[in-house]
Order: C-alpha cells, then sequence, then structure tokens
C-alpha cells in the first residue's frame, strides 16, 4: 500500500520487483485490497515492449479517514479520502485550563462536522484516529498522564466509541506525527527515523526498520523528559531540568520575556506594545523575519541545545534521519544550523556521517496526517478488520 501510494499507477509486476515478493504473493495481496475497494485498475500500460500491464491506484472513494489532535491551548482535525486528499478541516482554539470534558466536547463537535463533510461527499469514514501529548495505553487506548494537558487516565478510546461507531485509534501524538512523516512527508524512502515534535513540550518518536518504536510498556519516545540539567527547572512531569524546559515552545517565550523585562532592546516590544506577557509564537516569527538581533539570539540557544540533545539521541539511535516537526517552517530554519553546529560536535562523527536533519514536511500537521497512517496500517495488516460507516 505504501508503495502503491507513492507510485501510482503502477502494475503488479512493478510492485513485485519494489517490495521483493514474488508475483503470486503480489496478486493475491492486490486482490484482497481491490476485494475491499481499497484499490481499483485503471487501464492497460501500453507503453514499451511486451505484453500490456493492467495499472493500480487506490480508490479515492474508498473510504474517509478522520484524524485529530489534542494539544494544549488548539484542537485540530481532518477528513481526508483514501488518496489522503484533504476534504474538510477545522483548528479551534481551546480554554486555557479547560479541563477534559470540556475539550473533548469541543472535539465531539468537530468530529460531527468531519463525518457530516464525508456523508456530503457520498463517502464512507472507515475509521478514527485521536493523538495527545502524553503517555497513551495502546491496549486499553487510555491516556494515563498528559503533563502539559494536566489530564490522568482518561479513557479517549471508551469515550469517543461512545460517541462513534467507527474504529478507534488514539496514540501519543510525537507517534502518530512520525508515522504521517514516514507515510507521506520528509521520511518517505527511510527506515530509521528519529522524529522531534517542538511544541508547548516536546514530543519524539522513533522508527526503527520500518517499524515505530514502542517499548515494552508502550511509552518509548519521551524524549522531552531526558535529563538535561539534573537541578535544572521543574518539569511538568514532576522532574527537574528535562529537556522540553530548555527547547519547548514554552521555554522559548519564557526566555523572551525574561530578556524584555530587563530591557533589552528589541523589535519584540514594539510589536506587543509594550506588553510582554501577550508575546506569542507569531510575534516570534515576525521578529526573525525581521533580523530582530534579540530573537535571533534566543532562537540559536534554543538550537544549541536542541542540539545537545539530538547528538544524545543520534548516539543512542543511530538514525538515518532527523526530522524536526511542530514548528513554523521560518522558525525551523533558523533553529537548524545552530543544532545541526552542536550535533556535529557533540555526536559521534561515524553516526553524524549517516544522519541527516530536516523539517518536517507537514509541519504542525505530522499529527493529524499520521492519523490517516495509524488506519492505513490497520488495513495494510487486515483489510476485513475495518468496516464502512
Amino acid at each position: 500500500m505504501n508503495r502503491l501510494h507513492q507510485h501510482a499507477p503502477i502494475s503488479r509486476s512493478a510492485l513485485a520487483e519494489m517490495t521483493g515478493l514474488n508475483k503470486t504473493t503480489v496478486s493475491s495481496l492486490v486482490q484482497e485490497l481491490i476485494t475491499h475497494q481499497f484499490v481499483r485498475e485503471v487501464g492497460l500500460n501500453t507503453t514499451g515492449a511486451g505484453r500490456p500491464a493492467m495499472l493500480l491506484e487506490f480508490n479515492p472513494n474508498a473510504g474517509c479517514i478522520i484524524s485529530a489532535e489534542i494539544e494544549v491551548g488548539f484542537i485540530s482535525v481532518i477528513c481526508a479520502n483514501f488518496t489522503t486528499e484533504i476534504i474538510w478541516r477545522s483548528k479551534e482554539v481551546t480554554a486555557p485550563g479547560a479541563d477534559y470534558q470540556e475539550v473533548l466536547q469541543q472535539l465531539f463537535e468537530l468530529l460531527n462536522q468531519a463525518v457530516a463533510a464525508a456523508q456530503s461527499a457520498g463517502i464512507p469514514v472507515l475509521g478514527l484516529a485521536l493523538g495527545v501529548p502524553g503517555l497513551v495505553d495502546r491496549d486499553t487506548d487510555t491516556l494515563l498522564f498528559g503533563p502539559n494537558l494536566r489530564w490522568e487516565n482518561v479513557p479517549l478510546g471508551a469515550i469517543l466509541r461512545r460517541q462513534f461507531n467507527l474504529p478507534i485509534f488514539v496514540d501519543n501524538n510525537a507517534n502518530m506525527a512520525a508515522l504521517g512523516e514516514f507515510y507521506f512527508g520528509a521520511a518517505q524512502h527511510y527506515n530509521d527515523i528519529v522524529y522531534i515534535s517542538i511544541g508547548v513540550g516536546i514530543g519524539g518518536g522513533i522508527i526503527q526498520g520500518g517499524q515505530l518504536l514502542t517499548g515494552v510498556t508502550g511509552f518509548a519516545g519521551e524524549v522531552g523528559h531526558m535529563t538535561v540539567l539534573p537541578d535544572g527547572e521543574l518539569c511538568n512531569c514532576g522532574n527537574r531540568g528535562c529537556w522540553e524546559t530548555l527547547v519547548s515552545n514554552r521555554a522559548l517565550l519564557k526566555r523572551i520575556q525574561a530578556q524584555l523585562s530587563k530591557g533589552r532592546p528589541s523589535l519584540l516590544t514594539k510589536i506587543v506594545n509594550g506588553s510582554s506577557d501577550t508575546l506569542n509564537l507569531a510575534d516570534i516569527q515576525q521578529a526573525a523575519r525581521a533580523n530582530d538581533a534579540l530573537t535571533l539570539e534566543i532562537l540559536q540557544e534554543i538550537g544549541c541545545y536542541l542540539g545537545v540533545g539530538v547528538a544524545s539521541l543520534v548516539n543512542n539511535f543511530n538514525p538515518e534521519l532527523v526530522v524536526l516537526g511542530g514548528i513554523n517552517e521560518s522558525l525551523g530554519e533558523v533553529l537548524l544550523p545552530a543544532l545541526k553546529t552542536e550535533l556535529y560536535r557533540r555526536a559521534l562523527r561515524w553516526n553524524t556521517e549517516a544522519t541527516q536533519v530536516v523539517l518536517a514536511q507537514h509541519g504542525s500537521d505530522a499529527c493529524v496526517i499520521g492519523g490517516m497512517a495509524l488506519i492505513y496500517q490497520a488495513i495494510l495488516a487486515q483489510p476485513s478488520i475495518i468496516t464502512t460507516t
């Protein structure tokens, strides 16, 4: 299915050559996908010598996938057809400090709109995926601990199943984002990847040998809670000196606000009309584009601390690719040089020679794009488990 997505229209024989599977196996797998209407034949390839081959592609009307993300301060929802074309989307701000019942009610309203969009297009819904920041028990679809949301033991899967008669998938948002970039973004054609998501906190997703690394309890990839400064700032997880206290969006805002309060000259003072309490990422992006010295200085500091953590991850996992996501592209372009400098200074040369560092193709959308990948994986493993609604 991944090869089909990347190379369609494509013949069975070409799929066999690409995957290394024999032609009989490929024909059997393709027939199963055709039976479930996920794949369709679109005519003969009459170019070149030899017998014309029947070409295959995904059937866009096979079904819709609804994918959502809950983060601190917002909910994002998309509805996409089976060729990953987004047919409806919405992103809404959530109230600061809202409890999970309030946020989930807001989510339900958006999900109902997404289902209605699929129905208006005349396409059945194949499944619903939700990404959340924190420790997710993937067996029960329960958010055990979301330190930045301040939620504990929320049975998200059970709650969603009471509201929607659909296959439900719940996972950590960075894991979903890693899958999104692996299937549909910057990490296509790579098998060993470290994905890092920068938001209110720091999340991570590790893909090894083309498979998501989950760990014995399913919580692998919590890179934001690596201890970088043993006696550093208190983190929402309860530990001190976690990586996310140094490099998250929250850390960026706090560093700049601290400097503005000391009277450091900056274009930001004008942008926020002298009130640094209202400072946001859009303000910082504007100042960075204008080459504001203070903004660039703090971004470089953040980039250096990012490089310190990435060096440890590269030494531990020896990936082909490190993908930096969850951030605006313009800020990412500022962070990358300092990150790479620190990475090459600290990581083993033999590791860094094999590792590239890039920005996520889908930016802050990587998680919701990854929800489509979660459902694709379920279909790939067993197409018959997905029933249309």
